[in-house]
């Protein structure tokens, strides 16, 4: 065979090798991106039950602390759909 024609096919593969490992890691780093929701879960489970403990101990300030946890469960919320919006962004455009 011609010897151009050999580089030429060789740079071919070499690119599709390299458009795979780039999305490889980028599959990856969804997937990294993705534990995030993991730790809001536990998160809010122990804020929410922490909240009934606080509302079971003292019942007056019941509005204060549903006031508070919704707010916080709000903010840990927000981390969350960052990090799933973060994963589709490497998806389906990296």
């Amino acid at each position: 065979m011609n010897d151009s024609l050999l580089l030429l096919i060789n740079a071919a593969a070499d690119a599709d090798a390299a458009q795979w490992t780039a999305k490889g890691f980028a599959y990856l780093g969804a997937g990294i991106a993705m534990l995030a929701g993991f730790g809001v879960g536990i998160g809010q489970g122990l804020a929410a039950g922490r909240a009934a403990e606080a509302v079971a101990r003292n019942p007056e300030a019941e509005s204060k602390i549903r006031t508070t946890l919704i707010v916080g469960l709000g903010i840990a919320e927000s981390a969350a759909i960052y990090s799933l919006i973060i994963a589709i962004l490497l998806i389906f455009v990296a």
